[in-house]
């Protein structure tokens, strides 16, 4: 299987399965001596392990993260960074009853016509457990970046939008609900949302918004190493993303030019940023801002029809412990992936001039 590593000059390179005794990643790229704060490590962890409130997956894990090299006396020594985290709560019976039947719009068929075999066990290496080696990677790489912040929160869930800009939000409140959602009002309407998804079997999709702050003008490299178009990978390639869009966006679409320009202060900033902090596919110095679009977790506790893989139509009925909406543990993630993006275009940037 291809396409396991993420980066140019940081990178990371993932590894195991949902079920398999543990998960993990290798990170090469990253800078002899950084000091580690693997306390905030784990933290960032926290934020996406299962279990953590009534409105996720209720599995069980831990999320231990253990370095097996790259850090000495706690610092990076400018070797690769390994790391595993240990699967201690795996369910393998809960997902017996699809051995042989593929699940509506999961990764079990396209799997099965690609290599002939997959694990069904909680989808294997499509599970979105592989996400937690992100996390730690971006946390890694948040610290690299120093001043450069990120923000990251659910600014929907179904129909149920946050009707401000994000100038006006208090990012201090992100942690505050289970659903991580920094206006208040609207995160108790979603949590009492996704409850009654829950009791119904079903699940609902919504948006993460991220903006990221202080960063320098000059990262990105044209032509098809574009910022936006990378960014736009890396959220792509988190499970359940569908869509990704930055700046203005669809909306764009709608205006005029001469609405959408963006016009320039005198110190090089701009009165508006419909850009998104990017043009010409470099980071301009302005806040950079996008949002990612999570379809509904495809696993519903309800009776669907399928087929399995000899060909004959069956009727099957989710089992286990799923997320009913997988936006709130989605926000560490989509933070980690931009921290990724944006720690590699730094070390990049390092030889764009003399």
């Amino acid at each position: 299987m291809a396409g396991n590593t993420f980066g140019t000059l940081f990178k990371l390179t993932t590894f195991g399965e949902s079920h398999g005794q543990a998960i993990g990643g290798v990170i090469d790229g990253c800078p002899a001596g950084l000091t580690i704060d693997l306390e905030e490590i784990q933290n960032e962890l926290d934020k996406r392990k299962p279990g953590q409130s009534a409105i996720v997956t209720q599995r069980k894990e831990d999320d231990k993260v253990e370095f097996l090299s790259g850090i000495f006396e706690g610092k990076t020594t400018g070797t690769s960074i390994g790391f595993i985290i240990k699967n201690t709560n795996q369910k393998s019976k809960d997902y017996s009853h699809i051995k042989d039947v593929f699940r509506p719009s999961h990764a079990d068929f396209t799997y099965e016509k690609k290599y002939g075999i997959r694990d069904y066990r909680g989808g294997g290496r499509s599970s979105a457990r592989e996400t937690a080696c992100r996390v730690v990677a971006g946390a890694i790489a948040k610290q690299f970046l120093g001043k450069i912040s990120f923000h990251a929160f659910t600014s929907s869930v179904g129909d149920l939008f946050i009707n401000k800009p994000y100038q006006d939000l208090d990012f201090s409140l992100t942690e505050s609900t289970a659903v991580r959602c920094p206006d208040l009002d609207v995160a108790h309407k979603m949590i009492e949302k996704i409850k009654a998804i829950r009791k119904e079997g079903d699940t609902i999709g919504g948006t993460v918004t991220c903006v990221i702050k202080n960063v320098p003008v000059g990262l990105g490299e044209p032509v098809f190493d574009k910022l936006h178009a990378e960014l736009g990978k890396a959220m792509l390639s988190i499970n359940a993303v569908k869509g990704f869009e930055y700046g203005s966006g669809f909306c764009g679409a709608k205006m005029k030019g001469s609405e959408h320009n963006d016009i320039f202060n005198v110190n090089g900033s701009t009165i508006t940023n419909l850009s998104g902090g990017i043009q010409g596919g470099i980071s301009n110095g302005m806040d950079i801002y996008f949002r990612v679009a999570f379809k509904p977790v495809a696993t519903v506790i309800q009776k669907q029809d399928t087929i399995d893989k000899f060909g004959n139509k069956v009727v099957m009925e989710g089992k286990g412990r799923h997320d009913p909406c997988v936006v709130p543990r989605a926000v560490p993630i989509v933070e980690a992936m931009a921290a990724l993006v944006i720690a590699d275009f730094m070390l990049q940037n390092s030889n764009s001039k003399i």
